[in-house]
C-alpha cells in the first residue's frame, strides 16, 4: 500500500542505500545464516510498503529470542521478481508480501517450503487460496477502489460515481486518474476489477469507453493519488485537477489519521462499485538458513498482537478471526463491503496478456 508516511520513509531508506534493519537485543546464537546473520536472526524478506510498530516486533523477540531483520526489494513486483531469481539461494527466510495478483508467479516458480501456521485455523477460510498445500499463509487483505473528491462534487451538485459502469458517462469525462496496469499494483488491481466485472470478452469495450471518456494514466500511485488528485492533501498541495483516482478503501481514513486538524468527515470517499480484494501472503523461503526462526515468525504474523499492529501501520485488514479493525476504518468504510476478485489460476493463465491487449488499448 502507497501512503505518505511510508512513501516518505522509502524514500529515505532508498535514498541513502540502507536495508531496514528492525529490533533490537541480544544476539546470542553462535551459527552463520547465509546474510551473515546469527541463527539468532530471522531476516524477513519483503516490500517496501512493510511497517509493523517497534514494539509488536520486539514482542516477537522476546517471546521467541529471534531478532527480525527486514530486508526491502521496492515494490511487491520488483520483490516477486528478485525471489524468483534467488531461488535455491534465499536472501532471507521468509517472504511477506506476495498478493492473489502475482501469487501463481511465486509458486509456480517453487520458491516457498510447505508450512502450515499455528493459528492457521483461526484465518479466515475465504482467504486461504493455498490451502491444503499451505506454501503460503494469508496476512492480510487490502481493497483496490476509485476514490472521489467530496468537495468537488459536492460544489458541482453531482452525485459521485457508484459503479465501473458510471465512470464511462459523460457526466464523469475527464475526472478519472489511474495508474498503469503495466507498472502499478493497484493499475493492475483495477484492470482486474473490470475483469472481473465484464468478462473475457468485455473488458476491453469498457476501457474502449473509459478511454472515450478521457481516463487519464500514470505511472503510480503516488503520481496519481499526490499529484493528479485533487482530493488528497497531497493532491491539492501539487495542484490536481482529477476528483476520482484509483486508490484503496482505506486512503479516506488515512487522510484523517494525517490532517491537522483531524476534521469531522474525510475529505474524500470510495465508490463502492469499483473495488478490487487484495490479499497478500507471507512463505518459508525453500532453503531458509534459519527454517525455525522462519516459522515462528509465520506463527508471529497471523496473531493477534501482529494483526491488531497491521490496519494503522501498512493500511491494510486483518484476517484471522476475532481481530477488530480500527475505529477509524469503522467510522470511514476503510473496507469495502463487496469486492471483485478474480481466481488466482484465471489470473495466472490470462494476466501478461491482459496487460498487454490493456497496454495496446489505452496507452498506445
Amino acid at each position: 500500500m502507497g501512503t505518505n508516511n511510508q512513501i516518505t520513509a522509502t524514500a529515505l531508506i532508498t535514498g541513502i542505500g540502507l536495508i531496514g534493519l528492525v529490533a533490537c537485543g541480544t544476539d546470542s546464537g553462535t551459527g552463520e545464516n547465509s546474510d551473515g546473520g546469527s541463527k539468532k536472526t530471522v531476516t524477513l524478506v519483503t516490500h517496501d510498503s512493510f511497517a509493523a510498530s517497534k514494539s509488536v516486533l520486539n514482542s516477537f523477540e522476546k517471546q521467541t529470542g529471534y531478532k527480525v531483520r527486514v530486508l526491502k526489494n521496492g515494490d511487491a513486483g520488483q520483490a516477486v521478481n528478485q525471489a524468483v531469481l534467488s531461488k535455491g539461494n534465499p536472501q532471507g527466510d521468509v517472504f511477506f508480501g506476495v498478493d492473489n495478483t502475482l501469487l501463481s508467479r511465486a509458486l509456480d516458480n517453487g520458491i516457498f517450503a510447505p508450512y502450515r501456521a499455528k493459528g492457521l485455523s483461526d484465518v479466515r477460510d475465504d482467504v486461504q487460496l493455498d490451502k491444503g498445500k499451505n506454501r503460503v499463509t494469508p496476512v492480510d487483505t487490502g481493497d483496490i477502489c476509485v476514490n472521489y473528491d467530496k468537495k468537488y462534487f459536492a460544489d458541482k451538485k453531482l452525485a459521485p460515481p457508484a459503479s465501473l459502469a458510471d465512470l464511462a458517462k459523460p457526466q464523469y469525462k475527464n475526472l478519472l486518474v489511474t495508474e498503469n496496469a503495466a507498472t502499478s499494483s493497484p493499475g493492475l488491481g483495477f484492470l482486474l476489477a473490470s475483469t472481473a466485472q465484464y468478462g473475457d470478452s468485455g473488458w476491453q469495450g469498457y476501457w474502449r469507453k473509459l478511454k472515450d471518456n478521457g481516463v487519464k494514466v500514470v505511472d503510480g500511485w503516488e503520481q496519481a493519488y499526490n499529484e493528479e488528485f485533487s482530493g488528497s492533501a497531497g493532491g491539492k498541495k501539487a495542484g490536481g485537477d482529477r476528483p476520482l483516482v484509483v486508490s484503496y478503501a482505506s486512503s479516506p481514513p488515512v487522510e484523517v489519521l494525517y490532517a491537522d486538524p483531524k476534521p469531522k468527515q474525510a475529505p474524500t470517499g470510495v465508490a463502492s462499485g469499483t473495488c478490487f480484494r487484495q490479499i497478500e501472503f507471507a512463505g518459508l523461503l525453500d532453503g531458509a538458513a534459519n527454517e525455525k526462526g522462519g516459522k515462528a515468525l509465520i506463527d508471529f504474523l497471523v496473531g493477534k498482537e501482529f494483526q491488531q499492529d497491521m490496519p494503522l501501520k501498512m493500511f491494510v485488514n486483518p484476517v484471522t478471526e476475532g481481530v477488530q479493525v480500527p475505529e477509524l476504518y469503522r467510522k470511514y468504510d476503510g473496507t469495502a463491503k463487496n469486492p471483485k476478485t478474480v481466481p488466482p489460476k484465471k489470473i495466472a493463465d490470462n494476466r501478461e496478456a491482459w496487460v498487454k491487449s490493456w497496454t495496446s488499448l489505452v496507452v498506445k
